[in-house]
């Protein structure tokens, strides 16, 4: 016959000490398993998990939070989520947080308001959540949600700007990722190679800029022709478009912002006639799933999002169990060379 779920004296819901007795270990082993803490040994943790399963014990959270004065809740504030930079960096803070036993707890905003950014920091400190990581786009993003949190512990996920009140912030090196893409380009021989810049404003466009400008200054080059736009692949269409319509002499390569607008390019420049990458040798940011298939392959600069996400919230539980992690964490990006860039053609059909 199944054995109850019922434990102890009639009618009681088993406790976690219902689960130390069945499982045949220590409270503080049990408490340790449900926590997720690793130094468990394998077939002592699989002992806790089936004796939980067995009792149907269920955490009480709200006495938990009492005895520890934590809620085990974190809030995260991210703008424009659509996005897969901000939506990759907070699924993997959301499954680092799980692995640990903590729940998040999300405001989206679909653009920067202050007002809003300090409503969603006010909502999360009355919500009693153990700390916040704010994933902030720009510098109005950064000083509302810094003004909103006082003391409460925080990271900001950003990159390129001075954070306020010293938080700790992490992103991926942004204009080191624009620098390889360019490098790969001059490598390739080409000498007038443009920009498809994101808006302006925004910490990353600015990065990537910075740092198109920056490779083609250290090999001795001029920028080639600089055109602003969003990260939508509407947008990277009408630069494209834009670009070949004017009269001077186009560049044999563009790199473009993102890899969205970079979809927008390729195909606003096959319209136009040219052959990729013959002609015009592209290459994005962030590599999307699906760049590999774009046709050509698009040649991109990989960011690991999952590991931006679980780095933020590393950083996050030094800052509230009272360390002092370092002032900024940039992680390394990667370029991935596919067939959208090619060697300078010597001239294009039909041009000077």
């Amino acid at each position: 016959m199944e054995e109850s779920k019922v434990v102890g004296a009639a009618g009681r819901p088993p406790v976690m000490a219902d689960v130390a007795r069945v499982a045949g270990v220590s409270h503080q082993t049990v408490s340790r398993v449900l926590n997720g803490l690793q130094w468990v040994a394998a077939p002592t943790r699989q002992k806790v998990l089936d004796a939980v399963e067995q009792l149907g014990y269920r955490r009480n959270m709200a006495a938990r939070a009492l005895a520890t004065n934590r809620s085990h809740v974190i809030g995260v504030v991210v703008v424009n989520p659509d996005l897969f930079g901000p939506s990759g960096a907070l699924l993997g803070l959301e499954q680092a947080a799980r692995q640990a036993g903590y729940w998040v707890s999300v405001a989206s905003l679909p653009q920067v308001d202050a007002a809003h950014m300090i409503q969603a920091v006010d909502h999360f400190r009355a919500q009693g959540v153990d700390g916040t990581v704010v994933i902030a786009p720009n510098q109005l993003a950064l000083d509302a949600s810094a003004q909103a949190l006082g003391r409460t512990p925080a990271v900001m996920v950003t990159a390129g700007a001075p954070v306020p009140r010293a938080f700790p912030s992490v992103d991926v090196d942004q204009e080191l990722g624009a620098r390889l893409a360019v490098k790969h380009l001059l490598a390739k021989g080409h000498v007038l190679i443009a920009h498809f810049a994101g808006p302006a404003g925004e910490f990353h466009a600015q990065c990537r800029e910075h740092g198109w400008r920056r490779a083609l200054a250290d090999a001795g080059l001029r920028p080639g022709p600089l055109l602003r736009g969003t990260w939508t692949a509407d947008s990277g269409y009408r630069l494209a478009k834009r670009l070949m319509g004017r009269s001077a002499a186009p560049p044999t390569a563009v790199f473009v912002a993102n890899d969205q607008a970079a979809i927008g390019a390729l195909r606003g420049f096959g319209e136009a006639g040219l052959r990729l990458p013959e002609d015009m040798s592209v290459v994005g940011f962030d590599d999307i799933p699906g760049a590999s298939q774009l046709r050509p392959p698009l040649t991109t600069v990989r960011q690991d999002l999952a590991e931006l996400g679980r780095r933020s919230f590393a950083l996050l539980l030094d800052v509230i169990s009272g360390h002092a992690p370092g002032a900024h964490v940039a992680l390394a990006p990667e370029l991935v060379v596919r067939a959208s860039t090619a060697a300078r053609a010597r001239q294009r059909p039909g041009r000077p």
